[in-house]
């Protein structure tokens, strides 16, 4: 869990600085079509954040589920269903 904890902050913060570059963008009037291109690039990054956090907790979720009593196995998987739901719906 380490390496993903570790990828998913080295793609946060690469998206940290394309934020910034938007922003700078936006300010210095760059043509709007530039900036689109931008927004989707930080979309898409953002998209893939989502993508290793998601793995990252089935994981952690699956790990879960073959330890302990069948009602914690089925809540862990009430838990991820949830999380995957509300991540379902913003995406």
């Amino acid at each position: 869990m380490k390496r993903q904890k570790k990828d998913i902050l080295l793609r946060l913060k690469r998206i940290e600085g394309q934020l910034r570059e938007l922003q700078r963008m936006v300010e210095e009037k760059v043509p709007f079509p530039d900036i689109l291109t931008q927004v989707a690039a930080v979309t898409s990054a953002i998209k893939r954040v989502g993508t290793v956090i998601v793995q990252t907790y089935m994981e952690e979720c699956l790990e879960k589920t073959q330890e302990g009593p069948r009602v914690k196995q089925e809540e862990t998987l009430r838990d991820f269903q949830k999380a995957i739901s509300r991540y379902i719906d913003w995406t």
